[in-house]
């Protein structure tokens, strides 16, 4: 396994007591299409945890694979304008997060950050996760997902 997901993994043993099926491919899952060609499960159900600077601010936005995130949408729920919401600078990310951009996941973060979540993730029975690089995922149940997170749930998908 390699070592940050075995780390992802310990972190998740070590703060939340569960211990994520972690599953790794080699050709990697950068995109949601590849981590659900991958799995064998729908891009819906891709968890995917992307970082955003909301007016200063770092924020995780776990949204559905199927869905493109609607900054205003972001803005709204934190009550700033949409042009205070940006993607996250990849070192600032990795510097607070404490993963890189492509295996940030939804949970185990370095610095307490808030996490909001698509709520058309709460349809499923079982959405895929990155677990610390981005070719390792994990399934999780997404109601328990939204616990162990401490995630909002809110609509943030743009529309189509």
């Amino acid at each position: 396994m390699h070592e940050r997901a075995a780390d992802f993994r310990e972190r998740a043993l070590n703060r939340y007591d569960i211990d994520p099926d972690v599953v790794e491919f080699p050709d990697g899952t950068k995109t949601a299409a590849d981590a659900a060609d991958a799995i064998g499960c729908s891009v819906a159900q891709i968890a995917s945890s992307l970082v955003f600077e909301v007016d200063e601010s770092l924020v995780v936005c776990v949204t559905s694979g199927a869905n493109r995130v609607d900054e205003g949408a972001l803005g709204d729920h934190f009550d700033v304008r949409e042009s205070a919401v940006e993607m996250a600078d990849p070192d600032h990310v990795r510097e607070t997060i404490g993963w890189a951009i492509g295996g940030v996941p939804p949970l185990c973060h370095e610095t307490t950050v808030p996490v909001v979540l698509d709520r058309t993730l709460l349809e499923f029975d079982e959405v895929w996760a990155a677990a610390g690089t981005p070719s390792a995922v994990f399934p999780i149940d997404p109601a328990r997902l939204r616990s162990l997170s401490d995630a909002t749930p809110i609509e943030v998908a743009a529309p189509s």
